[in-house]
Parts: structure tokens; C-alpha cells; sequence
């Protein structure tokens, strides 16, 4: 048996007993030996446990000896790693008392111990296992928690902390890091708390620089705190307060890092920030933009985490949060907006929430902040359709509208990637396309803008995103053939306005083209500079694109190859694939020398892409033609595109009968034009009218190349022209006059049977045969020349507009459908058509035939549209006939031989249409009127007729009447900067010459009866002002002290048309006082000199004596001062007390203000044709009460007020003053309108009540009519001279 071997006293007395078998310990020996020795002395205290008490009394020498300097500063690294994996048994085998009292030699031993812990970090040393050994045995027995005895316990866990998570790597396994976590965690759980400097070893691990040195530091302090959460939560809610709330940034050095450890921190468990967030709210709400900034971005990251549950866990702090959206300082609201992406993304509760605030800074003044709304929302929708809602794609579509190009640019694009996505590949199924069904629509509207940035992008949009014009032609389209089919009106026009525009352009490079093939010349040389500037205007940045396309005139003067390629690129035969090609090697010619940035190469690319024929071929039309037949055979796949076969059919052919205008050449052949045959058979008759125009614009060489088409069109154009539908009939004419060669034949067999069929009796049978007479009268005048006349003679005028057979309704509405209009009058309406087309085609003011025409039409506008005025005709129809006859006076106005003609008399009755009592007049006359004038198609006189769109009481008639202006202007102007001509042509192109016609226009009113009657003179201001505000915009050339000339200029003249009559003088001359008074209020710059002398038409003013000089004040002092301030207000009730009251005969309706009245109008850039009636178009759109109440004749006036009135009227009122076409009143009635009226059809806002009679006829209304016309009202047939 071996003994245990003894040794002299340790220091403190005890006796050194070491293991039997291991000699003494001494600084004598080797290491090697002493190495030796130890490894026993570790097996024997390894092998002893808490139990063996005297085992434990005999080795309490040697575990005093162990803990001596000599072994814990011993130089050599196993004699300290086998000593403290001794003292490491020790604290295990006398737990819970450890063997040493001093508290220094308890420091000195967890020193050791904790520096040994650092032989952890070599997995590969032949000891790593002891040191486990060691971590193991320190973790299980928790040894580390004697230090809690020592006052500087904090020095030893400090230690201990850095050094593992110093040592921890990789390539320890998992019972290491456990063992690891063990020991920290008893330290800080059955502590009494933790310092701040054992926090930060803890909470340095989080910072990203350290994080990502050591991922395994980061993982090992992660999982610590989510097991201590309960017990350093208090700690880490007072470090973040002193730095956060008390400011004390020198507490810890990680104070700078303290909203990055907020945010790991709560990445590891929020519970960790419980008592954090409230301070974060202090925080948010600091004066310091900086350091609101930076709590932003950390709640940004926090709310925004994939499962973060923070926004409801603690509502006020997100609210708190959300006010920040409003923050005034712009990167903090630019930081929310960020955030909003990832928010939308990861929290779609959260959505509701986020949407008001997004619609705030939708609104944002800063351009970068409306811009991030955009790319946050587009983002969302990308990911998710079903993130956004309905509300914030709407913030989007409204942003299209920016003033800024980036933001605008931005949604247009985000748009245009959603439809993509969600409609054409079809990724989230038939809801999601539905429900953003309206970005289509939306982004074709956008070509209505003035912008050409705008337009360009919506042109490279649907040639990408909405028809990408890289697919295979069956797919493209397919495309195109159902998108056209669910298009709404106005984005059908503008895409029809795109391609109308795109070859518009191709026919002006055309043109240049052809220019480089003449000889040079001076004039050569000017011909090419209009064509670049024409050019230049359709490209971005007018100044860079006129200096680029100089040089790209010059490149295509100097290569002849590249000529030859833009030669090709705009051929009509030239196919898409070669268009590819050509635009390829252009730019590649173009490219040389290569440059990082080459704006000419870019700019030559926007108009390669406009004029480069990408989606329409020959192959294109064959394709849309097998679609239609498809549609037509119901082998379609319509129902699943959404659209009905009927519908699909008849888009398909309007998309057809555009593609004839840009592209006629892609349609010649046989299968396209058999294909269109079968559309003609059809029962559709907007389909058939379609094909026919079809065949009108493609048809050229249909008679020389395709015979069989030939032999079967003639007989169904002839039957379409003959018993087809008004607009049929009309192209079916056009068309035989187009494509034929033996037109003249072609159309007597049409006109013979025709004019012989004429029956008035019959009305139902004449509206096809008229328009089908008429338009062969226009389109072969010369040869129909002796059987029209006679026609007109003895039918048209005698028979037909000189008799009203047939009682009309009775019904007291001044406006119907076009079911409801008598077929008398339709055919009515078709005579006066008849008689113009018949005129235009004669061109000829010589024969009396003009002239009696005029009257005509005069005596239709006397008579409001009564012509017989034996009233059987109703209401609603005398209100068509008053607009067919105004629409046929402005036409043949376009035609300067008739013009000539036209007496100021006639104009003025033309002009007083627009303020026709019925609603619907008004405005299909203003849409005709602005079309025409817009086209520089009518004079200039006829635009002085807006002016009297003052008087309209409809806010959105005025508001249209004014685009018009607005826009006529512009085309004048713009049109004269174009086309620089002589002062004489001046007078009839420069806007600013319409002052006068206006002026003679307000004088001969009319409503203007009373001189000095203040309302009247107000409104003669208002209309002068309606047309002198859109004038005066700008002072150019000194125009306002030229407009101040002209009108004094006409105060020295006579009026043409009425010259010895003194009181017709007078007015005009009051009606120019009030001009200059306009004039002089509104411009500081109108008493400088006139550039020029202005020139007076002489058809409306006549030069006084050389002596005359008008002086004169026709505008009193007082009633200057009551049209500056507005008339004084009226006497107190007391004062009129002994007043007699008078009853009036009829009773005046206040204005009735409706909601068109109290909203805002549509933006304007919005096109005028989106809120107008087309010429031959239906109003049939149900409408306000308001409106409803303007075409009704008699209101709210009840039957027994009519019988007082009637008994109450004198015998001599009886005698009517002669009647005029009325015009709405600006006042009417106020209270709430009858319900039988309700149902009252036709669209329109107006108040259209007609004028009470005034009691005493005005001068000024007596208009002279011919001696038919004053015959007695029984009927008796009326002729005029038509010879």
C-alpha cells in the first residue's frame, strides 16, 4: 500500500501531503519533472469528489501550495494549465467553501485561472482538452461565483468575459460554447447586477465593425442575452438612459454605437428594450434634426424588421413615429418615406396606417421626397400587388401629373412595369389585372400633355411595356388587338394620336430626304432649315435638338449609305425586322468616335425610335386581320381577355381603320381585303362603316391589281349608299370617288335613282339618300351641276324645309336623344347639310344660289329654328335645326368665296348660337367652332364669338370656352413665329386683330338695349375681359399699347353696318370706352406708343371726314367707379316703404349654383375634346337636376300662377314683342327643382330657361326678314329664290 508522501509546512502552517506516488514540488526540479508530477496530482483531484472529507482535509496543504506565486506565475505553459485545472477541482471538490480566505489570493487564483481559458482558441493544441477539461469543470460548479465575496469582484468577470469571447471561434463545437454560456450567464444572473463596464464587454460583440470579425463573439454575446434577458434588461434600460435621456455620452465607449445596439438588440429580443422605447420617443421629438435623423433610421430598421411586432406592441411610439413623416427637417421625411418600402413589404397591416402619411408627402414640396413615395409604393406593388391598396397606386397616377420631369418620369415607368407584370403576363392572376385595369388608360392619357418629354415616354412605354415590341407579330398583335379593345375613348384618341404624330414626323424626314436630291440652293438650303426645325420641335430640348439635327443634316448630306438606310427605315413597305436592322447600322455609323457620354447619338436615337415603324407591317395587318376572323367565327379567345366578341370585332376594325391612315400600304392584299368583304356583310353597322373607310384610305390599287375584290365591293358600296346608314352612305360615296377609275359612272348610277326616290311624305327613307345626293354634289359638282339645282329648288327648300307635315312633341324639353328627334327633322337637318356640301362643291358666290342660302339659314336662327313658325315643330327639335343651321354658315365661312359674302349681320346671328338656350347647342357649337378656328380654317372674326362665352352661366362652358381661347391663341402665334408674312396677311393670322370683330359683336348684342343700364354694361366688361385676359397674358411686341390704339382707332370710325343710325354709333363707341377702361385697369403698359398703326376691317367700320375727332366720354365718371367697385347696395326696406311694389308679367329665376359650379374643372392640359360631343354623337348622358332644369321650358311655374297671370295681363300684352333666340339667363331659379323633371334626358350643366319678354320691345332687336318670312303665320308656303 502506498503511503502519501509529506513535506514540510506550506506558508500558512498547513503540512503539504502531495498523492502517493508523486514526490515534492519544488522550484529545483525540471519542468518536464514537474509536469510530470502535476499530472498525477491532477488525476487524484480529478478522481475525488465532494464526499471524501478526509481526502479532503489530508490534500488542503497541497491546495494551499498549488495557489503559491511559484505556480501561478510559473513561466512554462503546462505547469499553469495543469495547476489550474487543480485549483479548478479544488473549488469543485470544497464547494460551496473554497480553501483560500484571502480575498487578494482568491483574485490572484481567477486571474490565473481566467488567463489559462485563453488555450481555448487552438482546437488543434494536444492540451485543447485539458483546457475543456477546465471550462467544463469551471461552468458545472459555477466556481467563478466565489468573486461575488470580493470588492473588485468586476476586475475578474471583466477579465473572464473578454478573454472568452476573445477565444471563441469557428471551430468549436457546440458543448464548448455551451460551457461558455454557462459560466457567463451564472455570473450575471446570480449576481447582484452588472456593470456598465461588463455590459460593454458583453455589448461591444454587437457593434457591426466587431460583429463582423468575430460572427461566432456576436452569436455567443446573442444567445447570453436572450438567456439573461430578464437580469441585464434593468442594466442595458440604464446605460441607454444615461446616454439617451441624461446625455452622459462618457459613461461608456460605446455610447457613439448606441443606436446600432438598439437595433441588434432588439433583433435578439425586444424584451431586452423594454424600458428603451419610451426614451426613443423622447428622442424622436428632439430639436436637433440630426439626431432625429438618426432615431429615424433606427425605428425605421426596428418597425420594419420581418417580424418585428413593435408598431403594435407599442402604439405610441409608432404613432410618434408616423408624425415624423411631417417632420420638418427634408431627410428626415425623405428617411420615412424609405422606410415606408420595407414596411409595405414585411408588414401589409400596417399599410392603413402608413397611407394618409404617404399621401401627405405625395404633395411634398421637396422633388426627391414625391419621387421616393413613388419608388416606394412601385417597389411594394412589384413585390406584391396586394401590398398597395387602391389609395396609394391613386398617389401614384396623380404624380404623372408633376410639374417635375423625374417624378413624372418615375410613375409613369413604375405604372408602366406594374401593368406589365400584372396585364400582360397575367402573374397574379385576372384580380390583380383588374384592379389596376385603369394604368393603361392612364398612361395614354398622359400624350395629351404639352410636354414633348411626356409624349416621347409614353411612346417608348407602350413600345416596351404595354405592346413590347420585341415579341413574335402573333403576340405583339394580340397585344395591341385587346388592349385597343378595353381602352377607354380618350385613350383611343390619344394612341390614335400618337401614331398620327410618329407619322407625321416620318413624312417631314421624308420630305428632307427628298430634299437632299434636289440641286443645292439658297432656297434648298432654307427649305431643309424649316424641315429641321419642324423636326426639332418633335424631339427633347428644343435648342440641343435643333443644333443636333443641323449635324445630322450635314452627316446625311456627306453619307449617301446612311441616306439610303433612313430611306428604308421610312419606306411604307419597310417591315419591322428590317427597321431593326436599319436603326442598328444607323447608330452604329453614329457611334464613331466613341465617347462615355454622346448626346448627338442620343438625340438621332429619339428619333430613330419615333419614326421606326416597330409594331405595324404588312405582316402586322395580316395578323390583326386572322384576329378579327377569329372574332367574327367565335374561335376567338375574347371572353378570356375580358371583352365581348361584339365588341372585339368592332375595336378591331376602328383599329384597322386607323392603322389605313399611317400605314395604307401594309393592307394591299388579297386575304385583308376578303376579310373586310365579310365585315361589310355584317348586321354591325359601325363595323361596316368602318371597313368601308377602310377600303377608302387602302384601296388605290384594288381596281388595276385585284379585280375579284372590284366586281364584289362596287355592288355592296352601291347598296350601302343607297339604303345603308347616314355614315355609311357617306363613305360608301367617298370611297367609289377614291378607288375607281370610272368614278363619274360609278356615282350616277347612284344619284339617278336616288333623286327620283325623294319623297317628303316619307321622312324615314330621305336622311340616307340626302347625305349620299350631298356628298356627290361636293365630291362631282360639274356633273350634277343641273339636277342638283333643281333639287334644291323644288324639293330641298320648297318641299321639304318649307313644310312641317307632322305635329312634334309637346313635351317642353329643348333637348332629346337622337331616337327621339322626329324623322322629319332629321331629314331636315340633312337638307341643310345638303345645301352646304352642295355649295362647297360649287365654290361659286356669282350664282345667286350662296346668297339665298344665307338667308335661309338667317331666317332658320330668327325664327328659332321655326321656319314655317306654324309651331308644330317641338322644342328640343327647333333646338337641333337652330345648330344645323349655325354649324351651316360656320362652314361655308371656311370657304373664302362664300366669306366674301357672309353680311355682319348673318355672323352675328351665326355667333349669338353659342348662347343658345339649350344647353347642348351651346356646347356642340363651341367644339365646332374651336375645331374649325383651330385649323385656321375659319377668319379670325370667328373667334371674337368666344367672347360671349362670358354670359354662359355654366362654369365648365366658360372654363371651356377659355381652353379654347388659351389654345387658338397659341396655334396663331405659333403659327406666325412659323411662317413669317406680309402685314396684310397679319390682319387675318394675329390674334390681337380679333378686337375689333369682338367689339362690333358686343355692340350689335343683342341683350345690349340700354345704353347706361349698369348689369348691361357689366356684362359687356365681362365679355371684353374674357377674350382681352387671355390677350394681355403677355405684353410681346407692346401688344397692349396696340390693343389701347385699335380701339381708339375704331371711336374714330363708323359703324359699317348700321352708319346713319346715331344710336347704333353711340353703343359701339360706349362699348369701345369700356374697352379702354378694361384696357387701362389691367396694363401700366397700354399709354405707351403702338409699334404700329392697326388696320380696321372695312366690312365692319367705315372712316369718318378727315375733320371728324370723336372726344367724347360715352362712359360716365359714376358708372366707371360702379364697374371698378360694383354697383352701391340697395336702399333699407324703410326707405321703400311707400314704394309701389310692381308686379311683373313673368317671373325671373335666380342662378341655380351647382356642383359643376362649385368643383374644380379638369387640368388644363387635358385634351378639349375629352369633355365635348362629337359632331355626330348622341347626348344622352343622364345629368344634374341643374342641367335637366335648363332644357325644360316652363319648370316649376304652376297652373294656377299661369292662370293669375294670364287673368292679371293687360289686353295689349297679347302682342308679344317679336321673338328671339334666347339666351340663358344668369339667373334662375333658386329652390329645388320639380321631380317630373328629373328624368329629363341630355347631358350638359345649363340653365337654359329662355328670357322672360321684355315689356317694351328694344331697338336694337329688330332684325329685318324677308317679305316670305313677314307673311301671316297660317302656313302659307314660302319660296326663295334659289336660281
Amino acid at each position: 500500500m502506498d503511503f502519501p508522501h509529506q513535506q514540510r509546512s506550506a506558508g500558512d502552517g498547513k503540512v503539504v501531503v502531495y498523492p502517493p506516488g508523486v514526490k515534492e514540488i519544488t522550484d529545483k526540479i525540471s519542468n518536464d519533472e514537474v509536469v510530470k508530477r502535476l499530472k498525477m496530482v491532477v488525476k487524484t483531484y480529478m478522481d475525488m469528489d465532494q464526499d471524501s472529507e478526509e481526502e479532503k482535509q489530508q490534500y488542503l496543504g497541497l491546495a494551499l501550495h498549488l495557489a503559491s506565486e511559484f505556480f501561478l506565475r510559473n513561466p512554462n505553459k503546462d505547469v499553469r494549465l495543469l495547476v489550474a485545472c487543480c485549483l479548478a477541482d479544488i473549488f469543485r471538490i470544497y464547494a460551496p467553501e473554497a480553501p483560500y480566505t484571502s480575498h487578494d489570493k482568491l483574485k490572484d487564483i481567477f486571474l490565473f485561472i481566467t488567463r489559462q481559458l485563453k488555450g481555448l482558441e487552438d482546437t488543434k493544441s494536444p492540451q485543447f482538452n485539458r483546457y475543456f477539461y477546465l471550462l467544463e469543470n469551471l461552468a458545472w460548479v459555477k466556481s467563478y461565483n466565489i468573486c461575488f465575496e470580493l470588492e473588485d469582484c468586476n476586475e475578474i468577470f471583466i477579465q473572464l468575459f473578454k478573454t472568452l469571447f476573445s477565444v471563441i471561434n469557428n471551430n468549436h463545437n457546440q458543448k464548448v460554447q455551451l460551457h461558455m454560456m454557462d459560466l457567463m450567464s451564472s455570473i450575471i444572473m446570480e449576481g447582484d447586477g452588472v456593470t456598465q463596464e461588463l455590459l460593454d464587454t458583453i455589448l461591444i460583440n454587437l457593434i457591426p465593425a466587431h460583429k463582423n470579425l468575430n460572427k461566432q463573439a456576436y452569436d455567443l454575446a446573442k444567445t447570453l442575452l436572450k438567456r439573461t434577458v430578464q437580469t441585464i434588461e434593468a442594466c442595458i434600460a440604464n446605460f441607454f438612459n444615461q446616454v439617451l435621456v441624461m446625455g452622459k455620452s462618457s459613461v461608456s465607449d460605446l455610447s457613439e454605437h448606441v443606436f446600432d445596439l438598439i437595433q441588434e438588440l432588439f433583433a435578439i429580443d425586444p424584451m431586452l428594450l423594454t424600458s428603451v422605447m419610451p426614451q426613443l420617443e423622447f428622442k424622436l421629438k428632439s430639436n436637433d434634426g440630426e439626431e432625429r435623423l438618426a432615431v429615424v433610421r433606427l425605428l425605421a430598421k426596428l418597425f420594419g424588421a420581418k417580424d418585428s411586432e413593435l408598431a403594435s406592441q407599442n402604439r405610441p411610439l409608432w404613432q410618434c413615429f408616423l408624425g415624423r413623416f411631417n417632420d420638418i427637417h427634408v431627410p428626415v421625411r425623405l428617411e420615412c418615406v424609405k422606410f415606408a418600402s420595407h414596411c409595405l413589404m414585411n408588414h401589409p397591416d400596417l399599410a392603413r396606417d402608413l397611407t394618409e402619411f404617404l399621401k401627405v408627402r405625395s404633395h411634398d414640396p421637396e422633388e426627391a421626397i414625391r419621387h421616393d413615395v413613388i419608388v416606394t409604393i412601385i417597389n411594394a406593388g412589384k413585390k406584391d400587388l396586394n401590398l398597395v391598396n387602391d389609395q396609394l397606386l391613386g398617389f401614384v397616377r396623380e404624380r404623372t401629373l408633376d410639374k417635375r420631369w423625374r417624378v413624372r418620369k418615375e410613375a409613369m415607368m413604375g405604372l408602366a412595369q406594374l401593368f406589365k407584370k400584372y396585364c400582360l403576363h397575367h402573374e397574379a392572376g385576372k384580380d390583380s389585372a383588374l384592379k389596376i385595369s385603369w394604368i393603361k388608360d392612364k398612361l395614354l392619357h398622359i400624350y395629351y400633355q404639352n410636354s414633348i418629354d411626356d409624349k416621347l415616354l409614353v411612346e417608348k412605354i407602350f413600345a416596351q411595356y404595354m405592346v413590347p415590341h420585341n415579341l413574335d407579330t402573333e403576340e405583339k398583335m394580340k397585344c395591341l388587338y385587346y388592349l385597343y379593345a378595353c381602352l377607354d375613348t380618350n385613350a383611343v384618341k390619344a394612341l390614335n394620336e400618337m401614331w398620327k404624330c410618329q407619322n407625321m414626323l416620318r413624312a417631314l424626314v421624308k420630305e428632307l430626304l427628298d430634299l437632299h436630291k434636289l440641286p443645292v440652293s439658297e432656297a434648298n438650303s432654307s427649305a431643309m432649315m424649316a424641315k429641321l426645325m419642324n423636326i426639332a420641335k418633335n424631339l427633347p430640348d428644343a435648342g440641343k435638338a435643333q443644333d443636333f439635327m443641323k449635324k445630322f443634316n450635314q452627316v446625311l448630306g456627306e453619307d449617301e449609305k446612311l441616306r439610303g438606310q433612313l430611306e428604308m427605315l421610312i419606306s411604307p413597305t419597310c417591315s419591322c425586322k428590317q427597321a431593326e436592322v436599319c436603326v442598328r447600322e444607323i447608330t452604329r455609323k453614329l457611334t464613331f468616335p466613341k465617347q462615355p457620354t454622346n448626346p448627338f447619338l442620343e438625340m438621332v436615337k429619339f428619333l430613330l425610335e419615333r419614326i421606326a415603324p416597330v409594331h405595324i407591317d404588312s405582316e402586322a395587318i395580316s395578323a390583326l386581320v386572322k384576329l378579327l376572323n377569329k372574332s367574327i367565327e367565335g374561335t376567338a379567345d375574347d371572353d378570356e381577355e375580358g371583352v365581348t366578341p361584339d365588341t372585339a370585332i368592332r375595336a378591331g376594325l376602328e383599329l384597322l381603320k386607323v392603322l389605313s391612315f399611317t400605314h395604307p400600304t401594309a393592307f394591299h392584299s388579297a386575304e385583308t381585303y376578303e376579310s373586310l368583304l365579310q365585315c361589310l356583310k355584317m348586321e354591325d353597322d359601325k363595323v361596316a362603316e368602318a371597313a368601308i373607310q377602310i377600303f377608302r384610305n387602302t384601296g388605290q390599287k384594288i381596281e388595276t391589281e385585284l379585280p375579284q375584290i372590284r366586281s364584289t365591293l362596287i355592288p355592296i358600296l352601291h347598296q350601302k349608299a343607297k339604303r345603308g346608314t347616314p355614315h355609311q352612305a357617306k363613305q360608301a360615296v367617298n370611297c367609289i370617288h377614291a378607288i375607281f377609275n370610272n368614278k363619274e359612272v360609278q356615282l350616277a348610277q347612284i344619284f339617278e335613282p336616288l333623286s327620283r326616290s325623294l319623297n317628303a311624305d316619307v321622312p324615314e327613307q330621305l336622311v340616307t339618300p340626302l347625305v349620299s345626293l350631298g356628298h356627290i354634289a361636293m365630291l362631282a359638282p360639274d356633273q350634277f351641276a343641273s339636277p342638283m339645282k333643281s333639287i334644291v329648288a323644288n324639293f330641298i327648300v320648297k318641299d321639304l324645309l318649307m313644310n312641317d307635315r307632322t305635329m312634334g312633341n309637346k313635351n317642353g324639353k329643348l333637348w332629346s336623344t337622337d331616337e327621339e328627334v322626329s324623322p322629319e327633322v332629321l331629314a331636315k337637318v340633312q337638307a341643310i347639310k345638303l345645301l352646304v356640301r352642295w355649295l362647297l362643291g360649287m365654290k361659286n358666290n356669282q350664282s345667286k344660289s350662296a346668297n339665298s342660302t344665307l338667308r335661309l339659314l338667317s331666317a332658320m336662327l330668327v325664327s328659332e329654328g321655326d321656319l314655317t313658325e306654324q309651331k308644330k315643330i317641338s322644342k328640343s327639335d327647333m333646338s337641333r335645326l337652330r345648330l344645323a343651321a349655325g354649324g351651316a354658315i360656320m362652314k361655308l365661312a371656311q370657304e373664302p368665296c362664300y366669306h366674301d359674302i357672309i353680311t355682319p349681320e348673318q355672323f352675328q346671328l351665326c355667333g349669338l348660337v353659342i348662347n343658345d338656350e339649350c344647353y347642348q347647342v351651346r356646347q356642340i357649337y363651341a367644339q365646332k367652332l374651336h375645331l374649325a378656328l383651330v385649323k385656321l380654317a375659319l377668319p379670325l372674326e370667328y373667334l371674337a364669338v368666344f367672347a360671349l362665352c362670358a354670359k354662359d352661366p355654366v362654369k365648365e362652358r366658360r372654363a371651356h370656352a377659355r381652353q379654347c381661347l388659351l389654345k387658338n391663341i397659341s396655334v396663331r402665334r405659333e403659327f406666325i413665329k412659323q411662317n413669317p408674312t406680309s402685314p396684310d396677311k397679319m390682319v387675318s393670322l394675329l390674334p390681337e386683330y380679333v378686337v375689333p370683330y369682338m367689339i362690333h359683336l358686343l355692340a350689335h348684342d343683342p341683350d345690349f338695349t340700354k345704353p347706361q343700364d349698369y348689369d348691361q354694361l357689366k356684362d359687356i366688361k365681362e365679355c371684353l375681359w374674357f377674350m382681352l385676359e387671355v390677350l394681355m397674358t403677355k405684353n410681346e411686341n407692346n401688344s397692349h399699347a396696340f390693343l389701347r390704339k385699335m380701339v381708339e382707332n375704331i371711336k374714330q370710325t363708323k359703324d359699317a353696318q348700321s352708319p346713319d343710325d346715331v344710336k347704333a354709333n353711340e353703343k359701339l363707341y360706349l362699348v369701345c370706352d369700356v374697352a379702354l377702361f378694361v384696357i387701362a385697369n389691367k396694363s401700366t403698359a397700354c399709354h405707351l406708343d403702338s409699334p404700329k398703326d392697326p388696320i380696321l376691317p372695312s366690312n365692319f367700320f367705315i372712316a369718318q371726314d378727315k375733320d371728324f375727332q370723336n372726344d367724347k366720354e360715352y362712359l360716365s365718371a359714376e358708372m366707371r367707379q360702379q364697374l371698378l367697385t360694383g354697383k352701391p347696395k340697395p336702399a333699407p326696406v324703410l326707405a321703400t316703404v311707400n314704394k309701389p311694389i310692381a308686379v311683373p308679367v313673368k317671373r325671373v329665376y335666380p342662378k341655380v349654383v351647382t356642383s359643376s359650379d362649385l368643383t374644380s374643372n379638369s387640368s388644363s392640359n387635358s385634351p378639349l375634346t375629352s369633355t365635348t360631343i362629337n359632331k355626330n354623337s348622341n347626348t344622352t348622358i343622364q345629368t344634374s337636376e341643374s342641367r335637366a332644369q335648363e332644357n325644360n321650358e316652363n319648370p316649376i311655374k304652376k297652373k294656377d300662377e299661369a292662370k293669375k297671370t294670364a287673368q292679371n295681363a293687360s289686353p295689349a300684352s297679347d302682342a308679344s314683342p317679336a321673338k328671339r333666340r334666347g339666351r340663358p339667363p344668369k339667373t334662375g331659379t333658386g329652390t329645388a327643382l320639380v321631380e317630373k323633371e328629373k328624368t329629363t334626358t341630355g347631358g350638359g350643366a345649363g340653365r337654359g330657361k329662355k328670357r322672360p319678354a321684355e315689356p317694351n320691345p328694344p331697338d336694337s332687336i329688330d332684325i329685318k326678314v324677308s317679305k316670305q318670312q313677314q307673311q301671316n303665320d297660317e302656313g302659307t308656303k314660302r319660296q326663295i329664290d334659289l336660281r
